[in-house]
Order: C-alpha cells, then sequence, then structure tokens
C-alpha cells in the first residue's frame, strides 16, 4: 500500500458535493483502476459487490458503509476517542462563552453515522447553550445516525450539507479520521475553507503516522473488524495519514487567522507516539486563554504559530 492509493471507500461512492446527487461509478472501471495501481486487495473487494446496470449496486453501497462506519465506531469506542474530543472542545467552550454570547455550534465534518458527536450530547455535559452538528454528503450515513440520535434521544442533529455551508455556521469544526483523505492542494483547499467570520477553533483528529502505525493498525483492524473493506481501507488509513509538520504546513497556507500546533502527541512524558495526534487551530486572541483552560494539558500542545 503506498500513499498515492485511494481507499475503497473513497471510490465506490460518488457524490456531487454541489448538487448532494449520486453519481453510478463503473465496477469493472473502478476494479481496473486498483488492478492499474497494484492494489490487487482493494480490487477483490470491490469485486465482491454487485452490479446494477453496469454499475455497483447502490442499495449494496450503502449497507456496506453502515456497516464499515459501525465497525469504526467499536474502535473509536474501545480507543476512548470521545474523552479525546472532550479534553479539547470543552475548554475552547469555556473560553467563547467568556467572550462571545450564544449559541455555540460545533460541527462534526464527514460525521459519518455521528458517533462523535452523539457521544458528546451523551457524555458532554456542554450545557443547552451548545448545537451540536455532524454533517456529510452520504445521505444513507446520515440517516443512519439521526436513526441513532433518535433511538438515544440525543440533543443533536445531523444534516446532509457540506459543512462549511451551513445556514448558521458553525464555531468549533472537528474531524476524525478525515483529513488524510484530502491530498496536495485538496488538502490546503480544505483548510482555507475554515477562513469565515463565525469560525475560531478547529481540531482535527487522525493517525499519527510511523514506522510501527501500519503494523499496529493492521492488527487492530484485523481483530476487529469483520469487512474486508473496513480492513483494507484502516491499515491504508494509517499508511496515507500525514505527519505532523505536513499537517500544520498545509494548515497554515490554507489559513492565515489561526494559530496552529499539534496536541497530544506523545503518552504522557514518555516518547510514545499515540495512535492518533490532532491538528489544532483558533483565533490568535484565544491563545492564553484557552492555555489557561486546558490547565495541567497545556503542557501536551506543541509550538503555536
Amino acid at each position: 500500500m503506498r500513499t498515492t492509493d485511494p481507499e475503497v471507500s473513497d471510490v465506490i461512492l460518488d457524490i456531487d458535493p454541489q448538487t448532494m446527487t449520486r453519481r453510478p461509478v463503473s465496477k469493472q472501471a473502478a476494479i481496473a483502476a486498483f488492478l492499474a495501481s497494484g492494489n490487487h486487495s482493494a480490487a477483490r473487494v470491490v469485486q465482491r459487490i454487485p452490479e446494477r446496470d453496469g454499475a455497483l449496486d447502490p442499495d449494496y453501497v450503502d449497507r456496506l458503509l453502515v456497516r464499515v462506519h459501525t465497525e469504526m465506531q467499536w474502535l473509536a469506542e474501545e480507543f476512548q476517542h470521545g474523552r479525546r474530543l472532550r479534553e479539547l472542545i470543552g475548554p475552547m467552550l469555556r473560553v467563547l462563552r467568556e467572550r462571545r454570547p450564544p449559541p455555540y455550534r460545533v460541527v462534526d465534518v464527514g460525521c459519518g453515522t455521528g458517533f462523535a458527536i452523539r457521544w458528546l450530547a451523551a457524555r458532554g455535559d456542554f450545557g443547552p447553550d451548545v448545537e451540536l452538528i455532524g454533517a456529510d454528503f452520504n445521505p444513507e450515513l446520515i440517516a443512519e445516525a439521526r436513526r441513532l440520535a433518535s433511538a438515544e434521544n440525543l440533543p443533536c442533529r445531523f444534516v446532509l450539507a457540506d459543512a462549511f455551508r451551513l445556514p448558521e455556521p458553525g464555531h468549533i469544526f472537528v474531524t476524525t479520521g478525515v483529513v488524510h483523505h484530502f491530498r496536495g492542494d485538496a488538502l490546503r483547499s480544505f483548510f482555507a475553507q475554515h477562513e469565515q467570520p463565525e469560525s475560531q477553533a478547529f481540531f482535527h483528529f487522525d493517525f499519527q503516522p510511523g514506522p510501527l502505525a501500519p503494523i499496529g493498525s493492521r492488527f487492530w483492524h484485523w481483530l476487529r473488524m469483520r469487512t474486508a473493506l473496513a480492513r483494507h481501507d484502516g491499515v491504508l488509513s494509517a499508511v496515507r495519514a500525514y505527519t505532523a509538520s505536513e499537517l500544520t504546513s498545509a494548515a497554515r497556507a490554507g489559513t492565515s487567522n489561526f494559530l496552529i500546533g499539534m496536541y497530544g502527541q506523545k503518552i504522557w512524558s514518555t516518547p510514545l507516539p499515540r495512535v492518533f495526534h490532532t491538528l489544532v487551530g483558533f483565533r490568535p486572541e484565544l491563545r492564553e486563554p484557552f492555555l489557561h483552560a486546558l490547565g495541567v494539558r497545556a503542557g501536551r500542545m506543541g509550538e503555536l504559530r
């Protein structure tokens, strides 16, 4: 697997981001593209997907992606990802409350089936002045997120929309395992979309690359995942993940009104890397109050500039 290889989930679903309409994906073209790049395991995953009128069966693809995101939630729960989110969002909300009136909107970009937002709604204890919103281009994933939130009676909402074009813009943007999907100029363009008047901060969580990351990812995904797609894309995600310097460079190139840094790269005070690291960005005037709100965890923040 190489950093230039696309993930299967990026290939089998094609949605126009402007119109939110679905475009058919040719099964044979997808298989041929993976074979041409030498990714035979990806080609086998696509080969198993049924075909309808020459294209991948959209209903089967939807069910498969919901199942994959369900399996991804298992890992998020095991690694207590919700606590990581709360660890940063909570202090930032305390800072914003001192500087501006409510409401305060937290938007999960590419929310999938909504684990992050649902966890925060259930356990974040943020208060009624905080709006928790998940946004995604995939209607089936949004439908599942809404179903789960309704079943759990959670105070959050999920929208089929571009997270950066909401009628009521977000104040804090978050992602989990999303930024590595953007390559080259697309990554800088992604960060540039944070340059909105209402946007105050962003926290982007992703795999931390390293020599052992693909091995560890392969172990956990083969141990916990049941679908071939989840196993393939999970390992490839670790291969494609950006280094801290790549993330901060792209974020600084894409934005001009945010301080940028990395958070939580090491386990406590040891040299051991965490599975996830976090790209952090916020308005310059929030620096001191935010670091103060972090308390002892401020030591986990790297250089900000």
